[in-house]
C-alpha cells in the first residue's frame, strides 16, 4: 500500500514527537507541583504559604536535611516565593536542590547547588544556580527555613558529608557533625 505525501509527513511527524519525549519530560511543572511530587510534604496554594501552612502538620527549621523542602519567601521578582527539595547536604553552608521552575520556565533542574550567604549561617538567605548564567550570580533569596516530611524532624537532619579525594574516586570520610 503507497502512503499519500501528506500522510507520510503525518507519520513521520508522530514518530519524531514520540522519540522526543516521555510523557514527564513534556510536562510543564511549578514548583509546588514537582516539590510535591517528589518529596513526601503535601501541601497546596503558592509556595509563599508554605511556611506557613506547614505549622502543626509538618516540622520545620533552620537545618538543610535530605528530602527536606527549602520554602523561599516571596521577594521582588518572585512574589510568590519558591519551594525546592533538598538532594544532598554538601557542608553546612550548600546543600544541592532539584526543583522546578528556577532556570527555564516550567524546566526541572536537579542537584543544584545552593549556597547559606546568611551573616548568621542560618540559612535565612541563600543563592542558588541559575543556569542561563552557569553559576550562582549576585541575587540572593530570603529563606523561611526548611519542610520536613512527616516522621523526620530537625534531630534527624542529614549532617553534611565530608568526602576527600581518593585517586579521582571520592570517599566518605566523615558523615556526622
Amino acid at each position: 500500500m503507497k502512503l499519500g505525501a501528506a500522510t507520510a509527513r503525518f507519520a513521520l511527524l508522530v514518530s519524531c514527537f514520540l522519540m522526543m519525549a516521555t510523557p514527564a519530560q513534556a510536562r510543564f511543572w511549578q514548583c509546588v507541583t514537582f516539590a510535591r511530587e517528589v518529596s513526601s510534604v503535601q501541601l497546596f496554594g503558592n509556595a509563599h504559604t508554605w511556611w506557613a501552612q506547614a505549622a502543626g502538620t509538618y516540622e520545620r527549621d533552620h537545618r538543610p536535611a535530605v528530602g527536606a523542602v527549602m520554602s523561599f519567601k516571596s521577594h521582588g521578582k518572585m512574589r510568590l516565593g519558591h519551594v525546592a527539595m533538598v538532594s544532598r547536604v554538601v557542608s553546612d553552608r550548600e546543600v544541592l536542590l532539584t526543583h522546578a521552575n528556577w532556570s527555564r520556565r516550567g524546566g526541572v533542574e536537579r542537584d543544584v547547588r545552593a549556597i547559606d550567604v546568611s551573616a548568621a549561617g542560618d540559612w535565612s538567605e541563600v543563592k542558588v544556580w541559575f543556569g542561563p548564567i552557569g553559576g550562582l550570580g549576585t541575587s540572593s533569596y530570603p529563606v523561611n527555613g526548611f519542610i520536613y516530611p512527616k516522621g523526620m524532624s530537625e534531630a534527624d537532619a542529614i549532617a553534611p558529608v565530608t568526602v576527600a579525594g581518593n585517586g579521582g574516586r571520592d570517599t566518605i570520610v566523615a558523615v556526622n557533625d
